[in-house]
């Protein structure tokens, strides 16, 4: 399929799931003795929004027709959409980029490597658009995971929280963790739907991680937020770290990802003795 059908489906799946869960009591509709399925009908959505019944179901069959702000303002009301699941509906709905001919090459730079470096008491990654990882620090490699000996291709957040071992072992409370990375990862890919570097790394996930296969199809979508994640490490132990996602003006598709450990559990201390003891082999090597 190309880029575009692969939009389009992810668009029809999306409106079927949300209609699916709006029962006709949330809508002042009677729910009826011969209701097969879950959820509202084609109709009911349709004459609720005001648009027509043909053209709402070529729209949940995926077919290539023009849908404007407005129209999707008022399924987005009727299908009770939140504020992350509207901006995926419209990112799905109306395409605000035209197909790259070439793949552009996302890297770090100097400035941001320096930036990271001297984030020396937090780990900190710098994710690009499909969460694949473009630079690090050194405390993201004693606390977490020493990137550099990962395989370029296996250097991407998604990948690495379902598929590497290491770090699923880490994270506490794997599932409703690994639930909320694949939401947060399913509001950034809206816009970027159908695109092959997309489309080849969840193909990947769904061969690897029998979870991700499950989940995917569900369209869950979650916001970035800031928040406070427990990780058992294997030598420190139980760590508390408070987490920020931050963009660039200038590339809003670049992530600085940063890890701050919180003075419970005495994180901030065992941070700093992994940090240490991740440098000093190589100190020792180098005197």
């Amino acid at each position: 399929m190309s880029a575009d059908e692969i939009r389009r489906r992810e668009l029809a799946d999306f409106l079927r799931i949300r209609r699916a869960r709006i029962t006709p009591a949330d809508v002042g509709l009677p729910a009826g003795p011969r209701r097969r399925t879950p959820g509202l009908r084609r109709e009911e959505i349709a004459e609720i929004a005001g648009v027509g019944l043909t053209w709402y179901t070529w729209l949940e069959q995926g077919r290539n027709i023009r849908v404007s702000a407005r129209v999707i303002e008022r399924l987005a009301r009727v299908l009770r959409l939140d504020a992350a699941e509207q901006v995926q509906f419209s990112q799905l709905a109306i395409p605000d980029r035209a197909p790259e001919a070439e793949p552009r090459q996302e890297r770090s730079n100097p400035q941001i490597q320096r930036m990271l470096d001297n984030m020396a008491g937090s780990p900190a990654l710098l994710m690009g658009r499909r969460w694949d990882l473009l630079a690090w620090n050194v405390a993201a490699r004693a606390v977490f995971l020493d990137y550099g000996r990962i395989p370029p291709a296996e250097r991407n957040l998604l990948w690495l929280f379902f598929v590497n071992p290491a770090m699923r072992r880490m994270v506490a409370d794997w599932e409703p963790r690994a639930r909320d990375v694949l939401a947060r990862f399913r509001a950034d890919y809206g816009r970027f739907a159908g695109d092959p570097r997309f489309v080849a790394l969840i193909d990947r996930l769904k061969r690897a991680s029998p979870e991700f296969a499950d989940w995917w199809p569900r369209h869950d979508i979650l916001p970035r937020v800031r928040g406070r994640k427990l990780y058992d490490h294997p030598i420190a132990g139980r760590l508390l770290l408070d987490h920020a996602t931050l963009s660039f003006t200038d590339d809003p598709h670049l992530k600085l990802v940063i890890y701050t450990p919180a003075a419970e559990l005495d994180s901030i201390a065992k941070v700093d003795r992994l940090i240490a003891s991740f440098r000093e082999p190589r100190t020792r090597k180098s005197a």
